[in-house]
């Protein structure tokens, strides 16, 4: 660990930054129409507001994709008065063939690295809509991202005919692991990186799919080979919230955050993943990993004031450190290999639906190929 003292603090057995893998790209004057905005949402309708007004601004469809809290009765009042076109989806009946059995997800399955979150579920289910509905530029947005100017996504949707995906620059309270968290808080040079909160994505990227995993937007962005063409463009706000208030959050985290940093690793030393399927990797990079968090939790004890937060703060990087101290290497190699075949079954089962389509494309073809008749409420236009 070395320290600079006009700058934060660097570490041997982490990378801070990925930025270096983006292309910095600007649109100039160029802009290319948003068909939809796509929200994943657990929140109470309210949450929704701002994309509400953000699909209006643009003339596009906003596509709520509703669990939990969140309501799509509430959310279709809130855009039918501010004359919004809304597919509102209540995603927690969706029959079991719309979405493919993926083998990333029965690996995982009954053991402690499970992820009970529907998150990648409705992305999922946001791409194979955008498909059948003949959408070309569509952009996902998390219900606590705000994108104070709405002309930034039709300038980074005007960029992804270029890219695989096209990522607005997160602002406000930075998006990261609660680990690295912790690493920026205690003095720790910590970048962010895109992600689906804020992520534009063409036509030609919706054979790619978000796997349910912690960094799941990442492994959206990769192919069998590396990082796919990725630009970062335009601004977005992420509000604020406590990442070390339970120390579950950590535990949950940590293999996506090992599977995923491993990757990107990969990717900042030799350009390529491809040695992701062997095991010596692994076990080297997950001792790299137990040291990295030792060291944070060192930095914190030293540099943050005791006070409650602190002692949070403690408890979620011994909850990750445990974690990542039972991660099997060879879990990482069969989940990059699980990775690899749920990419192959995924363009398999879209184009299943694809042909199921025929022809024709348009929301009512989507809602309907799909089965999601009656969990869907529709309001006003464009959706038609």
């Amino acid at each position: 660990m070395t320290h600079n003292a006009a700058g934060p603090v660097a570490t041997a057995h982490h990378h801070g930054s990925h930025r270096h893998l983006l292309r910095t790209a600007e649109a100039g004057n160029r802009t290319a129409p948003v068909d939809a905005i796509i929200v994943p949402t657990a929140r109470h309708g309210s949450a929704l507001r701002p994309a509400i007004e953000l699909a209006a601004r643009l003339d596009c469809t906003l596509v709520t994709l509703c669990s939990k809290w969140s309501s799509a009765d509430t959310i279709a009042d809130l855009a039918e008065r501010r004359g919004t076109g809304l597919l509102a989806i209540e995603t927690e009946h969706l029959r079991p063939a719309v979405l493919p059995a993926f083998r990333t997800s029965e690996l995982l399955r009954g053991q402690p690295y499970e992820r009970r979150e529907d998150t990648s579920d409705k992305r999922n289910l946001g791409l194979l809509l955008a498909r059948l509905a003949g959408w070309e530029r569509v952009v996902f947005l998390d219900d606590d991202i705000l994108v104070p100017d709405a002309a930034d996504l039709e300038r980074a949707a005007a960029l992804t005919e270029d890219h695989a995906g096209v990522g607005l620059a997160i602002g406000g309270y930075p998006d990261n692991s609660v680990v690295c968290h912790a690493y920026r808080e205690a003095g720790g040079k910590q970048d962010t990186f895109i992600g689906g909160g804020a992520l534009a994505v063409g036509r030609g990227s919706l054979t790619s799919f978000f796997p349910n995993i912690y960094n799941e937007d990442w492994f959206f962005l990769l192919n069998e080979h590396g990082l796919g063409r990725t630009a970062v463009a335009g601004h977005a706000v992420q509000k604020e919230y406590d990442p070390f208030a339970h120390e579950l959050r950590a535990r949950l985290e940590e293999l996506g955050d090992c599977l995923a940093e491993g990757l990107f690793w990969l990717l900042d030393t030799e350009g390529t993943i491809q040695r992701a399927g062997r095991r010596g990797y692994w076990r080297d990079f997950l001792d790299r990993r137990e040291k990295f968090i030792s060291e944070v939790i060192a930095m914190v004890t030293s540099r943050v004031p005791e006070d409650a937060r602190r002692a949070r703060m403690l408890k979620s990087l011994k909850a990750a450190r445990g974690r990542c101290q039972i991660i099997p290497p060879e879990l990482c190699v069969d989940y990059v290999g699980a990775w690899r075949e749920d990419r192959h079954s995924w363009r398999s089962h879209s184009d299943d639906l694809d042909r199921q389509a025929g022809v024709a494309r348009g929301v009512r073809i989507a809602v309907k190929v799909l089965g999601l008749e009656g969990l869907t409420t529709r309001v006003a236009q464009p959706v038609a």
